[in-house]
């Protein structure tokens, strides 16, 4: 969590790799004046800014469409999609989902734990056309015994917190009780994304956090740069469920026939056109890409790729990416219904489920076969095994059981913090995974290869 990263070395295969680039501009961060000599047309932004006078800014008016974004796809299952997001329709459905959806006002103080490289960076800069202030923070949300991004909601005074449900799980298991250690009096909603709120981190917000709090979690994406699902400060929050869907979307739930259902399982879609669609994809001249990756599924509808629920109240519970879904003896199952259950463990700190196909060279049928990350000095015996899968049957189902529990010491993630299911698939059935750039740890892949378990 105190590590320094030194990024010069990677930036300069980076711009080895961009013969167009005719300027690097170094922002010193950990220290005074960083070595450049090394690096190809780089200067320190102090000496770049010198020649420079400021002067009143003049806004040239443009297009309401005109480009604002290139937001890149993970890219971890096939060549990442470049997606072009204009100013227009980014900048409404931000203030839509910022003012309506959060009751972000003038006044209010804002952050979102999140890189540059997520598309919750720019959800957050947006919340400056409200009036708001945005508080950054950039490190390790675990430094200082797991509390920092609590002690920085004090200090600052922060309203509206943005976190991972990642986060939240990991804080209730390190012991965090922010409610009785800190004063969080100008707290008024937090938010999550990122992967599926568990219920039991609904728990642990209102009782060791703030009991007054509106805790939504959201759902959406980079392919929309805003959400399907989120927040609304004017209705209940239901334990485990996404509170609505956002205003204006014509979100509904298709079965495998492209019937909406609500009760039950299916897919996550959207039967009209909203603000924030993509403008299109970059080299994609006829649109045949875009057209691929969200109508390919149902014509005329886009298909988002999560694996949903509505419930009875008109919210949404999100059980883990469709093309994640295990299917063993073919029943569905999303990833998400077995983490709830692994992740209750204190000994679990984070896990990751696949469909492996078997037998070994068939494709017909595939079995559960469930990876956790235990904390440091601990091991997967027999006793904790048995726990789990009792637990699962127990609160899920006999079919959620995995065939296969095995230890790791690291899963896979990408930079946004999300674990890349599939990549660990195509690692077990030794298939090749692209992109592996866009991992925060692709060292981590090298633990799946040629696993003795999974070979029984």
């Amino acid at each position: 969590a105190d590590r320094t990263i030194d990024v010069l070395p990677r930036l300069k295969a980076i711009v080895a790799g961009l013969p167009s680039v005719e300027k690097l501009v170094v922002v010193p961060y950990t220290r005074g004046a960083p070595p450049l000599a090394d690096l190809p047309r780089a200067v320190d932004v102090r000496q770049f800014m010198a020649p420079f006078h400021p002067g009143r800014i003049r806004f040239e008016p443009l297009p309401f469409d005109h480009p604002l974004y290139v937001m890149y796809s993970s890219g971890t299952t096939g060549v990442p999609k470049c997606i072009v997001h204009g100013a227009g329709g980014t900048l409404l459905q931000h203030l839509k989902e910022h003012q309506l959806h959060v009751d972000l006002k003038r006044g209010d103080r804002l952050f979102y734990f999140t890189s540059c490289g997520w598309m919750m960076w720019n959800w957050l800069a947006s919340g400056l056309a409200s009036g708001a202030t945005l508080v950054l923070y950039d490190g390790s949300p675990f430094a200082a015994g797991g509390g920092i991004l609590f002690d920085l909601a004090e200090r600052e005074r922060i309203t509206v917190l943005g976190i991972s449900a990642k986060y939240l799980d990991a804080a209730a298991k390190l012991g965090l009780k922010p409610r009785l250690t800190h004063k969080l009096d100008a707290l008024k909603s937090i938010l999550s994304t990122g992967s599926p709120l568990m219920p039991e981190a609904f728990d642990y917000v209102y009782h060791d956090v703030k009991p007054e709090v509106q805790l939504a979690s959201m759902s959406g994406g980079t392919d929309l740069i805003s959400c399907f699902v989120l927040g609304n400060p004017l209705l209940p929050v239901w334990r485990g469920e996404i509170q609505c869907r956002g205003l204006g979307m014509k979100v509904e739930v298709f079965d495998d026939e492209g019937r909406s259902v609500h009760g039950r399982r299916g897919e996550l879609v959207c039967t009209a056109p909203f603000p924030s669609m993509p403008t299109g994809f970059w080299n994609d001249p006829d649109g045949a890409r875009y057209r691929a990756a969200y109508f390919e599924r149902f014509p005329g509808v886009w298909c988002h790729g999560d694996y949903v629920e509505r419930t009875a109240h008109d919210g949404m519970i999100i059980y883990g990416r469709s093309d994640a879904v295990l299917n063993p003896g073919g029943v569905r199952i999303g990833t998400a219904e077995i983490y709830r259950q692994v992740e209750q463990f204190d000994e679990v700190l984070e896990s990751l489920a696949i469909g492996q196909d078997w037998p070994p060279g068939h494709t017909g049928d595939v079995r559960v076969v469930l990876f956790v990350r235990l904390r440091d000095g601990l091991s997967l015996d027999a006793a904790l095994t048995d726990r789990i899968r009792q637990r699962i049957r127990e609160q899920a189902s006999p079919r959620h059981v995995p065939a296969k529990i095995v230890q790791v010491t690291d899963i896979p993630r990408t930079r946004s913090g999300k674990i890349v299911e599939l990549a660990v698939r195509d690692i077990v059935h030794a298939r090749p995974v692209t992109n592996i750039e866009a991992l925060a740890n692709p060292e981590a892949l090298d633990l799946f290869r040629n696993l003795p378990d999974l070979a029984a």
